[in-house]
């Protein structure tokens, strides 16, 4: 299938930040038993060794999923870093920002292009860069009410929520016009993976995959 139609049928991305090794590995066997199908990996940009941590990550996921799961890269802020994640085999690059070089880096190798936007000068932006998506960021604080603003005039730009979107709100996220949610806190929480409770992992992600399947525009 399509990437842009794999993300659009299964809505859910799961925001993976400096988990490595056979925890993260736990935690991807539990999504998927969930059900999940994407998973974003990101550049920990305070780590100066960040570029081949995520890249081995990638490489290590793929390698044990193939086409079960896709993955992605998160927290690109630069050209060389979508170079390292398209040659690990990445499918998608999400960013927190609109920077054109990579927009336009990542549309040159084949790539799905997620920027993140607040405002409707950035979001208008990174659509005319070539965005294949927009990732609104941090959608919690700027809310539902803003977005349907947004989405009046700017009918034709395809969203992604990201930060602070759960269980109790994501229907509504759908609902609302977006096509899908990056999840992280809910589906990756530090203190259940320190205290080994995966099976809690794949309970939470049956209860995201239940809501992507019968809200939005692919329901």
């Amino acid at each position: 299938m399509d990437i842009k139609q794999f993300i659009e049928k299964h809505k859910v991305i799961v925001i993976v930040r400096r988990l490595y090794g056979e925890n993260l590995m736990k935690l991807a066997d539990a999504l998927e038993k969930g059900g999940i199908k994407l998973m974003e990996v990101t550049f920990d940009q305070s780590d100066p060794d960040c570029i081949k941590n995520t890249s081995d990550t990638i490489k290590e996921l793929k390698s044990k999923y193939g086409d079960r799961m896709r993955f992605g890269a998160g927290t690109v802020l630069t050209v060389e870093q979508v170079e390292a994640a398209a040659s690990a085999g990445a499918e998608y690059i999400i960013s927190p920002n609109v920077n054109l070089e990579v927009i336009k880096r990542t549309k040159e190798l084949g790539l799905i292009s997620i920027p993140g936007a607040m405002t409707p000068t950035e979001i208008i932006a990174a659509d005319q860069a070539g965005a294949d998506y927009v990732k609104i960021f941090p959608v919690i604080d700027l809310g539902l009410k803003y977005m349907k603003n947004i989405m009046g005039p700017i009918s034709h730009v395809k969203f992604i929520a990201t930060a602070g979107v759960n269980e109790e709100n994501f229907a509504d996220m759908l609902n609302a016009g977006f096509c899908g949610a990056g999840i992280s806190g809910r589906l990756t929480d530090k203190k259940l993976i320190e205290a080994g409770n995966f099976e809690e992992f794949t309970n939470r992600a049956k209860v995201f995959v239940e809501i992507a399947q019968n809200n939005g525009k692919e329901a």
